[in-house]
């Protein structure tokens, strides 16, 4: 009963989002406090949903003060240097965009965290696209190809929690696929290379522009082009009490400081450009070190971070007034969706529904199946990301399946390099039970409907390639 009830409640999810019918924020709330009304947890309902928004509090709070950060870093032109780069070298070209983009992604991904993935690549690229006018699926897809294969590190979430769950350690589950792993990044390249050449035929090899000519405002993050000449707007100071900047095309810059209001008062120009962007710099990749090293909770890393920031960038209280009323739209969409996640968690964890789904999956596998396991595995673990949540499958479903390929005379060890192909690996970012999938999708401008349609196929055919490459490197027999 409960098992088929958290597999409808998942499966109407998926449905209603990608054929848009509902909106993923309803979905997620809604659908699964009716599957536990249906099931009997009526009583329970509260605590089931506190203990899911517990959980992701530490993911939401991080998000919030991570989208505010790089949100400022862009206003701010940290990432132009590496924009004008790319154009440089792309000339235009947005199939040379969408390699670079996985490259990019392949790089930044080492770190083993697809949060943070995720706000670095898409918080750099994504002011590119919006220059040539690329498709941001395009974006959200090669990032999302990218990251999954970089999952399998073994410092990444499902390669640990195979090892721990089966008691085994890196070099019998991370090494042997180590080459299968190798195929899968050059299958994310050559996608890459598709992806981009479509979305070339659909644009036109553009021409080489300057990154500082004819770009709209609303394409360029509203900021002045780094050639443009600046004039003051003495009446927007008369009426503010402070002196501001515009672009040659009206454009407004940051105002200037000013220690005290009033007519007379002496202007304080801000910190030169240069120096500036020195700090931010700096101060960027301090913070990412921080985050590798895991110097502090990765929340606490991002609200010193952004405080430190915004200090040195915005001092005076109507700046950072203006960046907060500016940036908002954009953390609650993202915050909002990862708290709607933790509902949906919450209740299939608390309900026990997620262990009642593992014990139905194991138990349809029929007993002649039980050498072939090894390859089943593989072919579902991506589908089945979006089913269960890391937890559940890796200490749910994993010892169960890896038990049973035992009495056959298969290796554990097999199903878990099996397992790691593809189950929250290259499923993770197109799956809702993961908070990092909404920082995707959120910070992309897409909705998660149309980011799983555009791109699901190609995940499964990374999942796909790697397994041939790990029958082909003897990784697991056939």
């Amino acid at each position: 009963m409960l098992a088929a009830l958290g597999f409808a409640t998942i499966a109407v999810i998926l449905l209603l989002t990608m054929t848009q019918r509902a909106s993923v924020l309803v979905a997620l709330i809604l659908l699964p406090v009716l599957a536990a009304l249906i099931g009997g947890f009526a009583g329970d309902l509260g605590e089931l949903i506190l203990g899911g928004l517990s959980k992701v509090a530490p993911t939401g709070i991080m998000i919030a003060f991570a989208v505010l950060y790089f949100s400022l870093m862009v206003d701010a032109g940290l990432f132009d240097p590496l924009v004008r780069g790319l154009l440089r070298v792309a000339r235009g070209d947005p199939l040379r965009i969408t390699v670079a983009t996985a490259v990019l992604t392949l790089c930044v991904a080492l770190d083993g965290d697809g949060a943070s993935t995720f706000l670095i690549t898409v918080s750099a690229l994504l002011p590119v696209y919006k220059r040539l006018g690329m498709n941001p699926l395009v974006l959200s897809g090669v990032v999302c190809l990218g990251a999954g294969v970089m999952n399998m590190i073994p410092w990444g979430g499902p390669t640990v929690r195979a090892m721990a769950a089966l008691k085994l350690d890196s070099s019998e589950v991370f090494n042997p696929v180590l080459p299968a792993m190798g195929f899968g990044i050059v299958w994310v390249l050559v996608a890459s290379y598709l992806l981009g050449r479509r979305e070339r035929n659909r644009l036109g090899a553009l021409s080489p522009r300057g990154p500082a000519a004819d770009v709209r405002g609303d394409e360029w993050d509203d900021r002045e082009p780094a050639a443009s000449t600046t004039v003051t707007t003495a009446a927007a100071a008369e009426s503010s009490g402070r002196a501001t900047t515009t672009t040659a095309d009206g454009h407004e810059r940051q105002p200037l400081r000013s220690p005290a209001d009033g007519p007379g008062t002496v202007r304080i120009p801000p910190l030169p450009r240069t120096w500036l962007s020195i700090f931010n710099l700096l101060l960027t990749v301090a913070l990412v070190v921080c985050l590798i090293q895991e110097v502090l909770p990765l929340p606490v890393l991002f609200v010193l971070g952004f405080a430190i920031a915004v200090l040195v960038n915005h001092p005076t209280w109507e700046q950072q007034q203006a960046l907060l009323d500016k940036h908002a739209k954009s953390v609650v969409l993202v915050t909002t969706m990862i708290f709607a996640a933790g509902v949906l968690t919450g209740i299939l964890s608390g309900t026990k529904m997620l262990d009642e789904m593992a014990e139905a999956l194991v138990s349809v596998v029929p007993d002649s199946f039980g050498s072939h396991l090894p390859v089943a595995v593989a072919v579902t673990s991506m589908p089945l990301s979006l089913l269960f949540t890391p937890d559940a499958y890796y200490f749910g479903v994993l010892p169960v399946l890896a038990e049973t390929a035992n009495g056959f005379g298969t290796d554990p060890a097999e199903v878990a390099r099996a397992a790691v192909l593809g189950q929250m690996t290259t499923g993770f970012p197109l799956s809702p039970l993961t908070a990092s999938t909404f920082i995707l999708v959120g910070m992309s401008g897409v909705s998660l409907g149309e980011h799983q349609r555009f791109i699901f196929r190609w995940a499964f055919a990374t999942t796909l390639v790697m397994t041939a490459g790990a029958l082909v490197t003897g990784a697991f027999s056939l």
